[in-house]
């Protein structure tokens, strides 16, 4: 089993960020897309290293009391080694002092959605037709620190 280490998303992560949307997701977030986010104020995007090999990432918005969990991404080869659980609950962390943490995942994620409830999330409704590439309803799922 690797080590995994969870830093600040830099420049030296995006090439490989943008692969990894690429391998992961219908509409892919480009390499542009994720640099912006470097500038944005309010963006919180966390990197799974596995031995010094990017693993997986995790991107999150705060606003006001509450963070929205926008992305959470890792590659096949790094799949059922506790990267994403590593990337949530680093994510569950900084957002300790907030209302709530969100997030929204298609309805067919199995995996994803186990992994989300074991770490305390709870569903909060559906968004139908969310997701293109196929057409598939979004479940949301939140977190309430202040009640763990």
């Amino acid at each position: 089993m690797s080590v995994i280490q969870i830093v600040s998303m830099n420049e030296t992560h995006l090439q490989t960020l943008a692969a990894l949307e690429a391998c992961c997701f219908a509409d892919p977030w480009s390499e542009d897309a994720l640099r912006e986010e470097l500038k944005n104020p309010l963006a919180r995007f966390l990197v799974a290293l596995c031995d010094g090999e990017v693993a997986g990432y995790l991107g999150c918005h705060h606003i006001v009391d509450e963070a929205f969990v926008a992305n959470v991404a890792v590659f096949p080869a790094f799949r059922r080694q506790g990267v994403g659980r590593a990337l949530v609950e680093a994510a569950k962390e900084q957002a300790a002092a907030l209302y709530r943490l969100t997030l929204e995942v298609r309805a067919s994620n199995a995996p994803a959605i186990a992994l989300y409830r074991s770490l305390g999330f709870v569903e909060d409704g559906i968004r139908p037709h969310f997701y293109a590439h196929p057409t598939e309803d979004a479940v949301l799922y939140s977190y309430y620190p202040t009640r763990s």
